[in-house]
C-alpha cells in the first residue's frame, strides 16, 4: 500500500514539474485584473487572515495596471493560465544614489507551489533589474510568521536587511 502511495504521489509530483517547466512570465496586462486581485485577496486572508474589500483591491489592481510609474505586475503562465504574480515598485534611495524595486502581492496558486514558479518570476524580475540603469537593488517585505516564504526568499540569495517596518493609514 505505501508503495502504489509513493508512487502515485511522485506521479504527481512529476506531472507538476512537467506542467510548470512550461512555466513562461510576462508582462500583466489590463486583461489580467481579476485574477491578480483573487490573487491578492488569497494572499491576504493566507498570510494575514485578512479579508480585502472586493471593490478596493479590484481599483487598486487595475490602477497600478494602468500607471506603470507606480509599478508593475508580472504574471507567471502555464499554457493560458495564470499560475504566480509578483509585483514591483519603486523606491529612490538617496543613500545609494539609485532606484530600490520593492517586490510585493507575491502569490503562487497553491497547486504551482515548490515547483519553481516563484523562482522564474524573481528571476525574471531580477535580470530585468539588473538590465536596467539607475536599479541598484531589490527589496520586499513579508508577514514575519511567513517561514515558508523566509526560505524561498533566502534560497534566491535574499537576506534580512535588519529592518522593520512601521506604518500609518490615513482614513479614506
Amino acid at each position: 500500500m505505501d508503495l502504489k502511495y509513493n508512487s502515485e504521489k511522485q506521479n504527481r509530483i512529476d506531472e507538476r514539474i512537467k506542467m510548470d517547466s512550461a512555466t513562461r512570465v510576462r508582462l500583466a496586462t489590463s486583461a489580467d485584473w481579476a485574477v491578480i486581485a483573487d490573487y491578492n485577496s488569497g494572499l491576504a486572508l493566507e498570510t494575514e487572515g485578512k479579508t480585502l474589500d472586493a471593490s478596493t483591491i479590484a481599483a487598486g489592481v487595475q490602477t497600478l495596471l494602468a500607471n506603470p510609474q507606480h509599478g508593475r505586475y508580472f504574471v507567471a503562465c502555464v499554457g493560458d493560465k495564470i499560475v504566480g504574480q509578483i509585483m514591483h515598485t519603486r523606491e529612490w534611495s538617496d543613500w545609494r544614489n539609485g532606484e530600490i524595486w520593492w517586490l510585493q502581492s507575491v502569490y503562487v496558486a497553491p497547486e504551482h507551489r515548490r515547483c519553481g514558479v516563484f523562482r522564474a518570476l524573481f528571476r525574471h524580475l531580477e535580470k530585468l533589474a539588473e538590465s536596467t540603469p539607475n536599479v541598484i537593488g531589490l527589496r520586499l517585505y513579508a508577514e514575519e510568521h511567513n517561514s515558508k516564504a523566509f526560505e524561498a526568499y533566502r534560497s534566491l540569495g535574499l537576506v534580512h536587511a535588519g529592518y522593520v517596518v512601521m506604518e500609518r493609514f490615513f482614513a479614506c
